[in-house]
């Protein structure tokens, strides 16, 4: 009878702590989550934003790290080689919300 007593405590605890990151997972608010990340920038960019070969450079880089909230926001809106320009496709809210969550992304 402890042996079953054992199994389910254990049982338990690990469905409580497989709920609990299930949780935390589907809160992030990071730049990977983002709507406007997955719907206009991920295609190139990659899912993770790590980059695509052939596509988008990485978005987590020490390059992007050391470019300024001003230059991300200027290279998203008017584009820049081979990146499509968004100012017309995103609000400048939008903009600002990715140049925010690429600098937080690349401080981790």
């Amino acid at each position: 009878m402890k042996l079953y007593e054992l199994i389910f405590a254990i049982c338990s605890v690990f469905l409580t702590l497989m709920t609990l990151f299930a949780q935390i997972q589907s809160s992030d608010t990071g730049l990977t989550a983002s709507p406007v990340f997955k719907n206009n920038c991920a295609k190139c960019h990659g899912k993770s934003a790590e980059g695509r070969h052939f596509g988008g450079p990485s978005l987590l880089s020490e390059k992007v790290a050391a470019t300024s909230a001003d230059d991300l926001r200027s290279i998203i809106a008017d584009g820049k080689r081979h990146m499509p320009k968004f100012a017309g496709k995103l609000t400048p809210e939008e903009i600002d919300t990715l140049v925010q969550q690429i600098q937080v992304q690349n401080k981790k």
